[in-house]
C-alpha cells in the first residue's frame, strides 16, 4: 500500500509523438444521457484536456441537438436504441469508453444491455454513476462481464450496493472488490482508495473538500478516460487521474465548481510533463 503521488506514474504520462495525429492520441466514446446532459459534456471536455485526440458523445436521437450546442471540438452521434449502443463501437479506433455519467435510469434493462454488450468487446472501459447503480439488484451480472481493462469509480454507497458482502475497512474492501471484479476500483472519498486486481493499492489524500460539488466526479471519470485513451494502463491511469483531479481542486478551492477543474488541467499537465 502506497501513498498516491506522481512518483508512481509521472514517467508513464502519455505525450504526443512528433509525427502523431489525433487518432494516434486516441478516440474515446461517452454514453450521453437524455436528462443530465451536463455530466457527459464535463467528462468529454476533461478527456480531451488531458490529451485524448478525439471524443464522441453518443446519445439518443432526441438529445443530439442538446449536445451539439456544447463544445465545438466534441463530436456527437446518435444510437438506434440504448440497448444497441455497442454497435457504435465497430470502428476499432474507438479505444476507450465511458458509461454512466448522467446516463439515467429511465430504462434499466436497456442500460444493462448496453453495458454488458459493450464489455463483451473488451474495450478499455470506465464505469461510473448510473452504470454501477443499475446493477444494484443484480451485481453478479456486472461481475461476470467485467475484465482487466475496466475501471470502476464508485463512491461509498455505490460500492456497498455492488459489493454488499465485503467486510473490513475501506482499503480491505476495495482490495477484495478489485480481485473479485478483475477491475481497477477507485473508491472515492476524502481519502480515495485505488485498488488493482493484482493487489496493488494506492491511497490518495491529495485533494480538498471543495471537490464535493456537482459534476466533480464526471470530470474525474473523464480525466481517467482520457489517460486510458492514450494508452496508459488502468491502474496508473486511475492513480494519475485521481491525483490530477485533486490537484485541480487544490488550485481553486473556495468557490470551486466542476468546469473550473477542466480549465486548470493544461497547467497541471504541463507541470507534470516538464518535470517527468
Amino acid at each position: 500500500m502506497l501513498p498516491n503521488s506522481p512518483a508512481l506514474w509521472q514517467t508513464l504520462l502519455p505525450t504526443p509523438a512528433a509525427d502523431g495525429h489525433k487518432y494516434s492520441r486516441g478516440h474515446c466514446v461517452i454514453l450521453g444521457g437524455t436528462r443530465m446532459t451536463g455530466a457527459a459534456r464535463l467528462a468529454s471536455e476533461a478527456a480531451m484536456r488531458i490529451g485524448a485526440g478525439l471524443c464522441t458523445i453518443i446519445t439518443a436521437p432526441a438529445t443530439t441537438m442538446v449536445y451539439l450546442t456544447g463544445a465545438p471540438h466534441i463530436m456527437v452521434e446518435d444510437y438506434k436504441s440504448l440497448g444497441t449502443f455497442a454497435d457504435t463501437l465497430a470502428d476499432k479506433r474507438r479505444r476507450a469508453v465511458l458509461m454512466g455519467c448522467g446516463a439515467g435510469r429511465e430504462d434499466d434493462a436497456a442500460l444493462q444491455q448496453a453495458i454488458t454488450t459493450t464489455l463483451q468487446l473488451k474495450r478499455t472501459t470506465v464505469l461510473d454513476g448510473d452504470a454501477l447503480t443499475v446493477f444494484e439488484d443484480s451485481p453478479a451480472r456486472l461481475m461476470a462481464s467485467l475484465h482487466t481493462g475496466c475501471v470502476l469509480t464508485p463512491h461509498e454507497s455505490e460500492f456497498t450496493r455492488l459489493f454488499p458482502k465485503l467486510e473490513g475497512d475501506r482499503v480491505s474492501r476495495a482490495k477484495q472488490a478489485a480481485v473479485q471484479s478483475h477491475a481497477v476500483i477507485v473508491l472515492k472519498g476524502a481519502e480515495t482508495v485505488i485498488a488493482s486486481p493484482d493487489g496493488r493499492i494506492a491511497i490518495n489524500s491529495h485533494a480538498t473538500p471543495w471537490l464535493a460539488t456537482a459534476g466533480s466526479g464526471d470530470v474525474l471519470a473523464g480525466i481517467i478516460l482520457g489517460l486510458l485513451t492514450q494508452g496508459m494502463s488502468p491502474f496508473e491511469a486511475a492513480c494519475a487521474g485521481v491525483w490530477i483531479h485533486g490537484d485541480a481542486g487544490k488550485h481553486i478551492e473556495a468557490g470551486l465548481v466542476a468546469p473550473d477543474l477542466i480549465c486548470v488541467l493544461p497547467v497541471i499537465l504541463k507541470h507534470l510533463l516538464d518535470r517527468g
